[in-house]
C-alpha cells in the first residue's frame, strides 16, 4: 500500500488477521534496529533489518517487530525504504511486491470498468463479498482462456462474446478462430436483404 495510508493501528489489525503488508516508510518514522540480516548488494538491496517502533503512538499501536528493507531502484536511481510484517520472504521479493502494486491497482480498475456489478442479488456482507469474488474469478478464468488459447482479442471482447454465447455448443477454441468466423458468415450468404441500400 502507499505510504499515505500508513496507520499502525490498521496495520496491526492486518497482522492479527494473518495478512501481510508491504508499504513505504514515512520520513519521520521512528524505530530501533534489533537485527541486521545479510543482503546481496548487487541486487539493489542495501539493508534488511528487524526493527521495533519507538514513536509514542506507533509503539502502542504496533507493539511487535517489523521488517525494514532499504532498496535502491536502478531504473529510477531512487532509494526506497519498505516496512513489512512478513519476516519469511526474501528481501528482494518484498521489494518486487511493492513494485508490482501498480499492476494490482490496474487489475481492480479493470474489474470496476468491465465487470460491473449493476445490482446485488443480496445485500448482506457475505452476499456482496461472494458476488465480488465471483467477478474476480470470472476475470481470472477469462485471462487464463486468453493465455491458453493465445487469443488476439482483448479480455473485454472475450468476456462479451462468452456472455452472449454461453449456451452455444461450439468449443471456445473454434469460436475465436478465423475459420469459424468465415463459416458463420457463409451461413447467412443466402439471406435476403430487408433493406436494399
Amino acid at each position: 500500500m502507499d505510504r499515505g495510508y500508513v496507520d499502525f493501528a490498521r496495520l496491526y489489525t492486518l497482522q492479527q488477521a494473518s495478512a501481510f503488508f508491504v508499504t513505504r516508510c514515512k520520513r519521520n518514522f521512528q524505530f530501533k534496529r534489533r537485527y541486521s540480516h545479510p543482503v546481496d548488494k548487487s541486487t539493489g538491496l542495501r539493508s534488511d533489518q528487524t526493527i521495533i517502533t519507538t514513536g509514542v503512538d506507533t509503539a502502542k499501536d504496533y507493539p511487535i517487530p517489523l521488517r525494514r528493507i532499504r532498496y535502491c531502484d536502478t531504473e529510477t536511481d531512487k532509494s526506497l525504504i519498505f516496512i513489512t510484517n512478513n519476516l519469511d520472504l526474501p528481501a528482494l521479493t518484498i521489494a518486487k511486491l511493492y513494485k508490482a502494486r501498480w499492476q494490482v491497482e490496474l487489475f481492480f480498475k479493470w474489474i470496476k470498468q468491465h465487470l460491473r456489478i449493476k445490482a446485488f442479488y443480496g445485500t448482506s456482507a457475505n452476499a456482496v463479498k461472494t458476488q465480488i469474488w465471483i467477478a474476480v474469478c470470472v476475470y481470472i478464468l477469462v485471462a487464463i482462456l486468453k493465455k491458453r488459447l493465445d487469443l488476439d482479442q482483448s479480455l473485454y471482447t472475450i468476456l462479451q462474446f462468452v456472455s452472449v454465447s454461453i449456451f452455444e455448443k461450439t468449443p471456445i477454441s473454434e469460436a475465436f478462430s478465423q475459420e469459424f468466423d468465415k463459416t458463420r458468415k457463409s451461413d447467412y450468404d443466402n439471406q435476403l436483404l430487408l433493406f436494399n441500400l
